[in-house]
């Protein structure tokens, strides 16, 4: 079996990784060459660590890896300081790591299982035989610059699986089109020098005062890179009324202007420009199959709506990707077969979307009603003051936010959430029923 992967991010090279090290020949086209830069907070839940700790990856501080040891909330002139859960079957930390050495990292780890990775090569869009199936991609290379040279090339594959990010031109170019009845937010980070940079807590600001005092649309983080900076970014949902008519740079200066001057933020201290990106959410782009292709990550819109995490979701669409594959291959090589059967592939694919669905999709559901929810400033406030002076209440909300649910066991916690999950209708990634111009943020019947 041949395996074809555009995107070397933390989905395509998770994937990347289990099948090379299962046997399987896979090629990784990647756009840029590393190391590069990608917008995010850079933190990594336990949920995300538990993907690292199976890969095998090492994290260690002198790397670069910094632990964090749970959430620090601040809303409405109150700080609750929330560990991480023990004793589960997610660890106990967190990790910081910078996605400029994150993402090389998972893409030289996977080298080291025999993937291949192909930096510089831009998938411009999927090849399709007679029948309409997947059966490769088409590359534009690009020079030490990230200039195209005019030049060329195709490469085949028996699958090939779009991690390529939220503009995934793997998936636009087989006609997969952003669905506008699910989450959608941007992100904006830059880094500053700080004296705040070895903070062991992952801060998240739930109200963020303007430098008139008057409250911004959004929330903000705080994370101590450990290097001398820390990351300070904001994030807003299209749920609220304020998005796509703000100058999103001008309120993180706004934000950053109203806090104590002695933390650094400041323009004399920042380290690199002001940056943003889309977070596609809630699997707002379906189906998550087609004939020939799997969408994994940010590609699938598998970003949670609670909280805008997405790496932990794009590792283990990766992984579950992976494993669907690898089972694919040993039918072939126990049928003495030469090539994997198509159809034998499409079926373990859509096997594979199943899984997605039943893993998140009641949880994606819950985290759509609440970003409805959120949008909503009276409601936030209510809820903010309601719950932030009750620290056992706040403990379930992050494990509800953070996924952090146990399957099985665990405490009352665990089991109310899974309750509230089993009564929840799954988010479907499959393909919509009716046209998504007509569509709600909250789910309906058909479509939830």
């Amino acid at each position: 079996m041949e395996v074809l992967i555009v995107g070397a991010g933390p989905a395509g090279s998770t994937a990347a990784h289990y099948l090379a090290r299962s046997g399987v020949e896979v090629t990784v086209l990647e756009k840029t060459r590393f190391p590069r830069e990608k917008v995010c907070g850079d933190g990594l839940t336990p949920r995300a660590v538990r993907e690292i700790q199976l890969l095998g990856l090492p994290h260690a501080a002198e790397d670069g890896w910094r632990r964090n040891r749970g959430l620090r909330l601040i809303a409405g002139g109150r700080t609750v300081e929330l560990p991480w859960p023990e004793g589960g079957g997610f660890p106990d930390y967190g990790l910081i790591r910078t996605r400029l050495g994150f993402d090389e990292a998972l893409a030289r780890h996977a080298e080291t299982a025999g993937a291949r990775i192909l930096e510089g090569h831009n998938v411009a869009e999927v090849l399709t035989d007679d029948g309409g199936r997947v059966v490769g991609a088409r590359v534009q290379l690009l020079d030490e610059d990230g200039r195209r040279t005019g030049e060329t090339r195709d490469f085949r594959a028996d699958v090939v699986l779009a991690a390529d990010g939220n503009s995934t031109r793997a998936a636009v170019s087989r006609g997969l089109a952003k669905r506008d009845d699910r989450p959608l937010g941007v992100a904006y980070r830059t880094y500053f020098r700080s004296p705040r940079h070895e903070d062991d807590w992952m801060e998240g600001w739930l109200e963020l005062p303007g430098r008139d005092g008057k409250p911004l649309p959004g929330y903000g983080w705080v994370f101590g890179v450990g290097d001398g900076t820390s990351n300070v970014g904001l994030g807003i949902l299209n749920s609220s009324k304020e998005f796509g008519k703000l100058d999103y740079r001008q309120v993180l200066r706004d934000w950053t202007a109203s806090m104590p001057e002695e933390w650094g933020f400041t323009e004399s201290n920042q380290a690199g420009p002001v940056r943003g990106a889309a977070l596609p959410m809630g699997f707002n782009r379906t189906p998550h199959v087609v004939p020939g292709m799997a969408l994994l990550g940010d590609a699938g819109g598998m970003v949670s709506p609670f909280n805008g995490e997405g790496i932990s979701y794009a590792m283990e669409s990766g992984r579950y990707a992976a494993q669907f594959l690898v089972d694919a291959a040993a039918a072939q090589r126990s049928a003495g077969r030469v090539r994997p059967a198509a159809d034998d592939v499409d079926r373990r694919l859509r096997a594979y979307a199943d899984h997605v669905r039943e893993q998140w999709g009641s949880h994606f559901t819950l985290g759509r009603a609440f970003a409805a929810l959120i949008g909503q400033p009276a409601v936030m406030r209510l809820a903010l003051r309601t719950g932030m002076p009750v620290p056992a209440l706040m403990r379930v909300v992050v494990r509800l936010l953070a996924n952090l649910t146990e399957k099985r066991g665990g405490g009352l916690e665990d089991r109310a959430i899974r309750l509230l999950e089993a009564l929840t209708p799954e988010t479907s990634n499959l393909r919509p029923m009716t046209p998504p111009a007509v569509r709600l943020n909250s789910p309906t019947p058909a479509e939830s």
